[in-house]
């Protein structure tokens, strides 16, 4: 009615908290660099997956397999950015956003878990453009102030919250966002000035946003309805940044920016460029045949040497992977070794795979046991107590599933150290539940093992 109407017109929407959707991604990859677990080519599974009682999913609802950090930060895939947000510790998101004093009052960290990574957390477009003034300030936090003019950020400097070099790489890898295909942009076509932006699209499509970072300016755009009513149309890459992208356009001639100097150009003194494999994203050995060249914190960047590509010995009379490294009949030769998860991507994409050799069977298990990579198991996930169905024995079977090596043919099951089954890594193996607190171990047909304990109680009708 008329009475809305006018009291819409009085909102002040740079002050409402709303979803932000993926905008806060680039604080999550920014914490995972200055903790030194990636660099911008460290290469990233996006593979279905659980965090305790928490299971994300794609936007597209698909599965990239690997995919370097940068370009998951830069097409937004959900699942790597929630495994990283699941390894960042001190701080942690919840414990970056609160420190800065965003949000209001926080609810318990508990109470967002990992969903906060994909905007279980409303902030409002103040409080962002504050958090992405961190990342164009070099790391240091300035207060924002609302004046007669546009909004200033306060020139007295605070904390610093993230690393310059760390500052650096994460503008890098957003001003490798596309632009959007359209006729606008003229000013910014001529222009080399870089556009750090990142979209953001909330659940139920009722948020949409595209926040840029341009010369000494940030612009946040916001699309939605102020009764926060969804539409499939709000989407931040195809809604919110082609009008990003004309207002900067339309603006750029009174921003003064001609002189602007591109900072992304001169990178801080700590900032090296390393030679690193294309395949795994790790530090290459001489045996890795396609190298290419990444940005690099040196005492910080992880020093992992690759884990996909292994030279090994082949008997040529019999095929089979050995031990033996001198001999008329031994070959040296290089494997992809791709964990069974990421191999069955693979598979679906029509993608194929060299898979290496099976050990000799006369080598030992312990000598076997001694090379590659363990098995991982992916259910019963952890931290998470399963419920006994007492009259429906069609819930009751608990799916066992792990990830193994990709020279695994076979994994065994184990509940207490009874065996209870085997089966190819692809395939889920069952198991009757009953109460009780039990030790789940996989062990993969190389002797390699894992483990976990889990509780299961009895849900109350």
């Amino acid at each position: 009615d008329f009475f809305n109407d006018e009291i819409e017109g009085q909102v002040n929407g740079t002050k409402a908290r709303r979803s932000p959707g993926s905008t806060l991604k680039p604080f999550i990859y920014a914490l995972a660099m200055d903790q030194g677990l990636i660099h911008p080519m460290t290469m990233l599974k996006d593979a279905p997956v659980s965090f305790s009682e928490y299971a994300p999913d794609n936007f597209e609802r698909d599965f990239k397999g690997p995919i370097k950090a940068w370009k998951a930060l830069v097409t937004s895939r959900n699942i790597p950015a929630v495994a990283l947000a699941s390894q960042i510790k001190e701080p942690d998101l919840y414990d970056f956003l609160s420190w800065i004093g965003v949000g209001g009052k926080l609810k318990d960290k508990k109470y967002y878990g990992l969903s906060l990574v994909l905007g279980s957390l409303e902030l409002s477009m103040e409080e962002l453009v504050t958090l992405y003034g961190i990342i164009a300030n070099d790391g240091v936090y300035k207060h924002l102030e609302e004046t007669l003019a546009p909004l200033q950020i306060n020139s007295n400097p605070s904390e610093k919250f993230l690393s310059l070099e760390v500052c650096f790489l994460i503008k890098t890898i957003l001003a490798k966002n596309p632009r959007p295909k359209s006729g606008w942009a003229s000013y910014l076509a001529q222009s080399k000035l870089p556009v750090a932006y990142k979209t953001g699209t909330s659940i139920g499509f009722k948020d949409c946003w595209s926040i840029g970072i341009v010369g000494h300016y940030i612009l946040a755009v916001w699309l939605g309805n102020f009764d926060g009513y969804g539409n499939p149309a709000f989407n931040g890459r195809y809604m919110a940044t082609p009008l990003m992208f004309e207002i900067i356009d339309s603006i750029y001639p009174e921003l003064n920016l001609d002189g602007e100097i591109n900072d992304l150009d001169f990178p801080p003194d700590n900032v090296t460029t390393i030679n690193i494999c294309a395949v795994s994203g790790q530090i290459a050995h001489p045996y890795c045949s396609n190298v290419v060249p990444t940005l690099f914190i040196p005492g910080k960047s992880p020093i992992t040497h690759c884990q996909i590509c292994r030279e090994i010995y082949i008997d040529n009379r019999t095929g089979y992977r050995t031990i033996a490294q001198k001999g008329e009949h031994i070959e040296k030769k290089v494997y992809e070794f791709w964990p069974t998860d990421l191999l069955a991507i693979f598979r679906k994409a029509g993608i194929p795979r060299n898979v290496p050799p099976p050990f000799d069977p006369k080598v030992n298990l312990d000598i076997q046991s001694m090379s590659g990579l363990s098995p991982e198991i992916m259910s019963p996930v952890k931290d998470v107590e399963y419920l006994l169905q007492q009259d429906k024995r069609i819930f009751n079977d608990l799916p066992l599933i792990a990830i193994a090596d990709a020279d695994v043919q076979e994994i065994y099951w184990f509940v207490n150290q009874k065996f209870i089954g085997k089966s190819n890594p692809n395939e889920t193996q069952y198991w009757s539940l009953s109460p009780g607190t039990f030790q789940i171990s996989v062990v993969d047909d190389h002797g390699r093992s894992d483990s976990r304990s889990i509780r299961i109680g009895v849900a109350s009708n």
